[in-house]
């Protein structure tokens, strides 16, 4: 899961992206609400942390114009402010959730864990069905009619996330940002390696079909 994190105090930001990361969700951070814009050109994220007060532009102003734009994506506001009429606003402009500082870490992830599921079964039902194969979304499992078949966690990754765009070619590109976020520097094929051993592990060279000089997209049921 990539989650965009706007928060302009910088210890806070690397306290949350280092604790994030502990859980195994990719994070990337942003200090104002234009530069979490400038992340959003060329990103698709789960979700977004974001702070109200904030220099270049607020978290009320973002939101605004991430809504006209017409991105749904789940947003959760932070603010140290506790007024009633703050959390409205926040509401009322398109925010999903509202967190007041300061909070316990483990109240910030058991609402990012609410709001997940909660796309998940808006944006995807539990399974998915594959000709043969079987993705279990809620267990994370894939099965090839009752066999399990056991993928990587970054394998099952790329899966989903390929699942959760049916229809779409994605670059190698939107997957390796989606999955490993801005700062790998890995392998530059990875992308490729994963997607051949999806092909094998499911013994479907189809599930997966590459559009030469485009990307990935995951073949129609």
């Amino acid at each position: 899961m990539r989650i965009l994190l706007v928060e302009d105090d910088r210890a806070l930001n690397r306290s949350l992206v280092k604790l994030l990361k502990t859980q195994n969700y990719s994070v990337d951070p942003a200090f104002d609400g234009q530069e979490a814009l400038d992340h959003l050109l060329g990103v698709e994220y789960d979700l977004i942390i974001l702070d109200v007060m904030m220099p270049q532009m607020d978290g009320f102003t973002f939101i605004k114009k991430l809504r006209t734009q017409g991105d749904e994506v789940p947003v959760l506001m932070l603010t140290a402010k506790d007024s009633l009429a703050d959390r409205i606003t926040g509401l009322d402009l398109g925010a999903d959730d509202y967190l007041v500082k300061p909070f316990e870490f483990e109240e910030l992830l058991a609402r990012i864990r609410a709001m997940l599921r909660r796309k998940k079964r808006d944006v995807l039902s539990d399974t998915v069905q594959i000709g043969d194969i079987t993705i279990n979304i809620a267990k994370k499992q894939v099965k090839k009619e009752a066999t399990l078949i056991e993928l990587t966690a970054k394998e099952y990754e790329v899966l989903e996330y390929l699942c959760r765009n049916r229809g779409q070619v994605l670059t190698r590109d939107q997957i390796r940002e989606h999955v490993w976020g801005f700062e790998y520097e890995g392998e530059s094929n990875i992308i490729d390696v994963i997607v051949k051993n999806i092909r094998k592990k499911t013994k479907d060279p189809a599930l997966i079909k590459t559009k030469r000089g485009l990307g990935y997209v995951i073949k129609e049921a």
